[in-house]
């Protein structure tokens, strides 16, 4: 689908639901020719947040091995810092 304008979408806004909704399809917004917003269908809202779980998975098992690299132990740690 084109892009359409901010007032174009105001003015046609149901049948953009429509289209999105059931025809599958996804739309661009757009205010003086800068595109605002993607209006799609809920499968690919659904599709982009599980992608970006499994991001932050990745990201955390990352980390976690970076900590446990890096911890010492309680004792050792007090004795380091003279404590």
């Amino acid at each position: 689908m084109k892009p359409l304008s901010t007032s174009e979408a105001r003015e046609t806004f149901a049948n953009v639901v429509n289209l999105v909704a059931f025809g599958k399809c996804r739309q661009v917004v757009h205010r003086h020719g800068k595109n605002l917003v993607a209006i799609i269908p809920v499968e690919d809202l659904e599709k982009l947040e599980l992608y970006e779980d499994l991001i932050d998975v990745e990201a955390a098992k990352k980390e976690l091995k970076n900590v446990k690299r890096g911890t010492k132990k309680w004792m050792d740690l007090k004795r380091e810092l003279g404590l």
